[in-house]
């Protein structure tokens, strides 16, 4: 097997979060070649720019500037938050809502940014030039973890664990104390974006509500032009009559199944995961591998 032919195997094998970060890792080094080493600038429409103007030409901009990165720190803090925390979960909550809090945290970071660096006539914020880089999305799962599950926690150095609540309180004061100081504001102020939309998301979750299925929706359809059509003919079958309460069978086990997610979800948030049994624990990691 060649390198290349390596390489698309090992990718093809990671999970969605894991091909994101290597499309990020990936990214920043050819960025990284290009104007460094060649002087070329690869990237300038996919950056997020502050002029409306400029915006309006290149509106995919106010995603795809969630995929480039200026600083080894930078991609390298990014990408190993958003390991950690889809991780966490990804064994908890469906893939594609996970999804759905990542990248609506950088629409909403790159809206923030926007909104300030047009609105405000000064530059107090230090909202001029572009904006780059995953912050916004990594930091919609730091704040939908800390209040959908504040007591859940995370083993640091294999030393002592640590509360996700706690880790997001560090962080935003931080982010907060740095922007009011003046360092680069405009960054800051995404981050806080995408921390609106990952409080939102999770206490409107906690309500029965996922704000994000219109834009799931959205994704399924925009994807849906790219795969290739079928010429199989789609045959209809009778759906199984069945005494479960209306449902199918498999119906029926995937809501009991759901439930009792629910119900470890809410012991985890108000308890912490070591209040869970052995039973539950070895439950989520059946599900998670599913």
């Amino acid at each position: 097997m060649s390198t290349l032919q390596n390489l698309k195997y090992k990718f093809n094998n990671l999970d969605i979060f894991g091909k994101i970060i290597a499309i990020n890792v990936v990214l920043f080094i050819v960025n990284l070649l290009f104007s460094r080493v060649l002087k070329l600038s690869l990237f300038d429409y996919f950056v997020l720019p502050s002029d409306i103007m400029n915006f309006i030409v290149q509106p995919w901009s106010l995603l795809t500037y969630g995929f480039i990165h200026n600083g080894f720190f930078h991609v390298a803090f990014n990408m190993l938050f958003l390991y950690y925390l889809s991780r966490v979960l990804v064994n908890l909550f469906r893939p594609k809502m996970i999804l759905n809090v990542y990248f609506l945290g950088i629409i909403f970071g790159g809206l923030a940014y926007l909104i300030v660096a047009n609105l405000i006539p000064t530059n107090f914020f230090g909202a001029r030039g572009i904006l780059l880089g995953a912050s916004a999305g990594v930091s919609a799962l730091l704040l939908f973890v800390a209040a959908y599950m504040p007591n859940s926690e995370i083993r640091l150095f294999n030393a002592f664990n640590v509360k996700w609540k706690h880790i997001a309180l560090v962080i935003v004061g931080l982010d907060l104390f740095r922007m009011l100081l003046g360092f680069n504001q405009g960054g800051y102020l995404a981050h806080f974006g995408g921390y609106l939309l990952g409080y939102l998301y999770a206490t409107r979750l906690q309500k029965g509500k996922d704000i994000g299925e219109g834009f799931e929706k959205m994704m399924d359809t925009f994807v849906s032009w790219f795969k290739p059509k079928s010429n199989l003919k789609t045959v209809h079958r009778k759906k199984e009559k069945s005494g479960y309460a209306g449902k199918t069978k498999k119906e029926f086990d995937s809501f009991n199944k759901q439930k009792r997610i629910d119900l470890i979800l809410d012991k985890i948030s108000k308890s912490g995961y070591e209040s869970l049994t052995a039973e539950e624990k070895e439950f989520l990691f059946k599900v998670g591998k599913d």
